[in-house]
């Protein structure tokens, strides 16, 4: 059965959204709330690799009945007065996107780069704003309520923009499989575009420099700049995933563009668990191994997170930096992610823009030809 659809007007002019989709959060850091979250996205058999009647027990029988209660207490060490960091960032990232494509101004879409970006501002029919909606993997606001919204606004155009700059399968296909498969709930599909990744997009990296920059001007540099990435087992490199590889080249063009030699920063892979090979090196035992050196000043940042989290604020804010003072290490500092970075606002404009190329508006007068057309021939709307 497919989900009820809103009534067809004919003429209408097509209008082009945008959705923005993160990873998820608990609705509340508490272990109730927690649960099911972690039943979600533990479940999901692009995560968890490993054969279905075996975790099923695993995940069941043991996981769910003792991780909500520590993953809780870990969330609400972050918890903000708005609600999860996740959320409140993607959300405001949503609105000022909104509110840069509503200003329609070309000096908009480049600010502060150095080279203003030659991509279109993504507009909908008759030049209006391309709508912009919001969505989680895992929990609220879902996938499927925010294709509802869009459609309801008269969305036939969709561009999914996955906030993962590395493709992974755990994180940009799952995505898009939960994407498509509310699409296939749907009687009246929209035309579809997604965005793979932009690990390596220039206006992407110039904000990573941009947001680094602007806190070593406030802060002074480092002895060392710690790039830490989402890890990922080491099998899934093996079977092609080109996550590792989109991390390397992310963390090259970065210090590149920072003006690093090769000595000056170190590119770790976070959030291992369980027994398996992750991708290395690790991000804790590189932490450690930094202190027991006598790294004097250590800046970490996380590129592969677009917006401050329970995996940036409390596993390498607070936990990080507990490993590498405890190991003597001196200075421990964490760059915040981009989070409302003007220049990552732009950076996501340009990104859209350039991937909505060719979405052309129909003009009025052909729209109301059709509609007058559909009418005469026994239509009723």
């Amino acid at each position: 059965m497919f989900l009820p659809e809103p009534p067809y007007h004919h003429g209408t002019h097509p209008r082009t959204g945008i959705l923005l989709i993160n990873l998820g959060t608990p609705e509340a850091p508490t272990a109730a709330a927690v649960r099911p979250y972690l039943k979600e996205f533990l479940g999901d058999p692009r995560v968890v690799e490993i054969p279905r009647a075996l975790w099923w027990l695993i995940l069941n029988g043991i996981i769910l009945n003792t991780r909500p209660r520590k993953s809780a207490e870990k969330y609400a060490q972050i918890w903000t007065a708005e609600g999860s960091p996740l959320l409140v960032h993607t959300r405001r990232q949503a609105g000022l996107l909104g509110e840069m494509l509503k200003s329609q101004s070309p000096s908009a879409l480049s600010l502060t780069l150095s080279n203003p970006l030659p991509h279109p501002s993504p507009t909908s029919g008759r030049g209006e704003p391309a709508l912009i909606e919001y969505a989680m993997r895992y929990g609220n606001p879902s996938i499927a309520a925010a294709l509802a919204r869009l459609k309801e606004q008269g969305c036939t155009r969709l561009l999914a923009l996955p906030l993962y700059p590395q493709y992974s399968a755990s994180t940009t296909a799952t995505a898009f499989d939960a994407l498509f498969a509310a699409l296939a709930q749907t009687r009246n599909m929209p035309e579809l575009r997604t965005v793979r990744s932009f690990h390596d997009h220039p206006a992407y990296i110039a904000a990573l420099a941009a947001n680094i920059g602007d806190y070593w001007a406030a802060h002074g540099r480092p002895d060392k700049l710690l790039m830490s990435f989402h890890g990922v087992p080491r099998h899934t490199l093996d079977k092609g995933d080109p996550y590792h590889c989109e991390c390397q080249k992310t963390g090259r063009l970065l210090a590149e563009a920072l003006g690093l030699a090769a000595e000056d920063y170190l590119i770790t892979f976070q959030s291992r668990f369980g027994r398996a090979e992750w991708l290395q090196p690790y991000t804790a035992a590189t932490l450690a191994a930094l202190g027991k050196q006598g790294i004097g000043k250590l800046d970490v940042v996380c590129p592969g997170f677009v917006g401050d989290c329970l995996e940036t604020l409390e596993e390498i804010a607070m936990e990080g930096k507990a490993t590498f003072l405890n190991a003597d290490g001196k200075e421990f500092r964490y760059i915040p992610a981009l989070n409302e970075h003007p220049q990552w606002i732009a950076a996501l404009a340009a990104i859209a823009g350039e991937q909505l190329a060719g979405w052309n508006e129909i003009a009025p007068t052909a729209a109301e030809t059709s509609r007058k057309r559909a009418l005469a021939l026994g239509a009723h709307d």
